[in-house]
């Protein structure tokens, strides 16, 4: 069997293997052995072979996997949806208690309710979001207000 056979048999095992860990260590070291087997099918010596493999992994493992993995671990750089309106100020267009109440928050009308159950937040109170519940904002008034 040809040498770049092989390299292709191993970067196909390796792939699988990478699928079933997701570990990005082995997907990388598929990618060496895919690089060996070209090398391998350009014609050139086994030895030139072992050495691209090498090179490749230790590139791919030492160069990309760090910054991968750093890339992985970053919390999202942005908040979206409903979670984009926890911490924003918000103004009482109505009195809120906790069992009615409204509030615009930038320029939507929600429903409201207090976060501390036991207050009551009156008309024109600048307040804070504190947590979105289904369509309701769970608000606090700022303080100062």
């Amino acid at each position: 069997m040809e040498p770049w056979v092989v390299w292709m048999v191993v970067a196909a095992v390796l792939g699988v293997a990478e699928l079933m860990s997701l570990t990005l260590g082995l997907g990388l070291l598929a990618v060496a052995a895919a690089a060996a087997g070209l090398v391998g099918l350009a014609g050139l010596p086994v030895v030139v072979q072992v050495g691209v493999f090498a090179a490749v992994s230790l590139a791919g493992l030492g160069v990309v996997r760090p910054i991968a993995n750093r890339h992985i671990r970053q919390p999202p750089s942005l908040r979206s949806g409903v979670a984009a309106l926890v911490g924003r100020e918000a103004l009482a267009l109505t009195e809120v208690t906790k069992h009615a109440g409204r509030v615009r928050i930038g320029g939507e009308e929600w429903t409201a309710r207090p976060y501390d159950p036991d207050i009551v937040i009156p008309e024109g109170a600048a307040v804070d979001v504190l947590a979105i519940q289904g369509a309701t904002a769970l608000v606090y008034p700022r303080e100062g207000s």
